[in-house]
């Protein structure tokens, strides 16, 4: 079940997160970073109420979003919970008017499946001015930027064929 983060959460989000940080899969979130910003995260629990999954959509710019910390526990992997997370901020990003979303990652068969094309990072000036200079990869960064654009669809959302 995904849904919204709630304070309760921050706790097992951090430990999810650095987990794929501590084998440089993704960028490491503080706890502080998580507190600020966890209006932005979902996650998905298992039927345990145990989180197993996370994911959160951060707002770029006018009309673009940001998909970030992606993680699902290694043995849950492969069951579509990334996929759903996904769909999940794909979804709130219609809702709130966006329609252009993007991620910076490694796993780019991933996100190809669904929908994502591959962009050069220049056509994100604002993510790179507010958050890449901050990060101990720039300007050597070697994710690869993927986007998504979307049309809304009575409520939901629907891929534009690029």
């Amino acid at each position: 079940m995904i849904q919204k983060a709630t304070i309760n959460d921050v706790k097992d989000i951090h430990a999810l997160l650095s987990d794929f940080a501590s084998r440089d899969q993704l960028l490491p979130r503080s706890l502080s970073e998580l507190y600020e910003h966890l209006r932005d995260y979902a996650v998905c629990r298992d039927s345990n109420g145990q989180v197993v999954g996370t994911v959160a959509l951060s707002i770029s710019w006018d009309n673009l979003a940001e998909i970030r910390s992606l993680a699902v526990q290694e043995a849950r992997q492969r069951e579509g919970i990334g996929r759903m997370l996904v769909e999940h901020c794909l979804s709130d990003a219609v809702s709130l008017g966006i329609f252009r979303v993007f991620t910076l990652t490694y796993q780019l068969d991933f996100f190809e499946k669904l929908g994502f094309r591959r962009v050069d990072k220049g056509v994100l000036p604002h993510k790179i001015w507010a958050d890449c200079v901050k990060c101990p990869k720039f300007p050597d960064c070697d994710e690869t930027a993927m986007l998504i654009e979307l049309q809304a669809d009575t409520g939901e959302f629907s891929r534009v064929h690029l």
